[in-house]
């Protein structure tokens, strides 16, 4: 987990990069929501909420909703990173 400003600045910038670059690659969807989301989102999964990759099952996991269809590389490039 990020534990300063500048890895969680370096985090947003990666989630821009890489949702970029799946968009670009499908050569089909919507850059924008993942652009101007990366800030909050990196924030949010890294400092905020409770989930372990390696126990998809936990009961008392956070849930993250994206109800922005076309934002779907973000979610992707999440699941990426975490």
């Amino acid at each position: 987990m990020p534990d300063n400003l500048q890895q969680l600045q370096l985090l947003a910038k990666t989630i821009r990069v890489l949702s970029a670059e799946t968009v670009e690659g499908a050569k089909s969807g919507h850059p924008g929501m993942p652009m101007g989301a990366a800030d909050y989102a990196g924030l949010l999964w890294a400092e905020v909420l409770r989930f372990n990759p390696k126990e998809p099952s936990w009961i008392n996991r956070d849930r993250f909703v994206l109800s922005a269809g076309h934002g779907c590389a973000l979610l992707y490039t999440l699941l990426h990173l975490f």
